[in-house]
């Protein structure tokens, strides 16, 4: 996975903390959760607020 593979992350992210509510996690805690996922082979420092952004949207659109 990539930073731009956005829902795919989401979709991760919601398997590997089913108990977190997206709306309450800070971004630092979201990047790391990220490039921590099995399967992210990408650069950590491309993940900006913008990308990081736009995952946690998509995790909350997934959680709803």
């Amino acid at each position: 996975m990539k930073w731009t593979d956005v829902n795919d992350i989401a979709i991760e992210l919601a398997d590997a903390h089913p108990d977190v509510d997206p709306k309450t996690v800070r971004f630092v805690d979201l990047h790391n959760w990220v490039v921590e996922l099995p399967g992210f082979d990408d650069d950590h420092a491309r993940g900006g607020e913008r990308v990081l952004e736009a995952i946690q949207q998509a995790w909350i659109d997934e959680a709803e």
